[in-house]
């Protein structure tokens, strides 16, 4: 079975700059510009997570013309940010997704897309869409030859653990097993994604 392994967490929110400003309020680091996303209105933020994994703050691109269409993870019906969903890293994406298949989860086609970087470089990867489930079962995305974000210099934020509220909790371990991965999973009327970080002071705090 293809081993698919935690690539990153997103958090997005309504206010691209709000959202950067609370994840460094909380853990005292500050994420970097990663780049554009050009043609879907949004722009993104990242910091190191640990273990090959790292951190999008995801937002509205204010230097991109007026978005017409709805923005990717819910952005638009966002009114504070959130952690809103994560996504397994694949080599061979449309193996995986064959193999989610015979397992009883459809993660759903995989398509192409890139962001340009400050510098003008093209980052281009092939992804599924938006994870089912709320957000916790996360879509899965292919790097093929780009290099991977955190090959770049990024701030760190080290990740303690990740774990899932939701309200039918069975129903997401079994669709997470069937991508050959594990989250614990607690009962709670409203689903969420709950990530415990390392401050800068060494202190742990739960990003939601």
């Amino acid at each position: 079975m293809n081993d698919l392994v935690l690539d990153h967490l997103v958090y997005a929110g309504p206010d691209l700059e709000e959202a950067v400003a609370r994840v460094a309020d909380l853990t005292g680091v500050t994420p970097v510009r990663g780049g554009r996303h050009v043609g879907l209105g949004t722009a993104n933020y990242l910091a190191d997570l640990g273990a090959g994994a790292y951190l999008e703050v995801v937002g509205p691109d204010p230097e991109q013309p007026e978005h017409i269409g709805p923005r990717p993870f819910g952005i638009d019906e966002l009114t504070e940010p959130a952690l809103v969903t994560w996504a397994a890293r694949v080599r061979g994406i449309d193996d995986a997704i064959a193999e989610a298949r015979e397992r009883g989860y459809d993660p759903g086609e995989a398509f192409e897309m890139s962001r340009v970087t400050d510098d003008g470089e093209v980052l281009t990867w092939r992804l599924t869409g938006a994870g089912g489930l709320d957000g916790l079962a996360p879509f899965l995305i292919d790097w093929g030859n780009t290099p991977h974000p955190t090959t770049r210099e990024l701030p760190s934020i080290p990740l303690l653990l990740v774990t899932g509220v939701h309200p039918e909790p069975a129903a997401v371990e079994t669709t997470v097993r069937a991508l050959g991965m594990d989250m614990l999973v607690r009962r709670d009327a409203r689903p969420g994604l709950v990530a415990v970080l390392e401050t800068s002071a060494g202190k742990q705090v739960a990003l939601s």
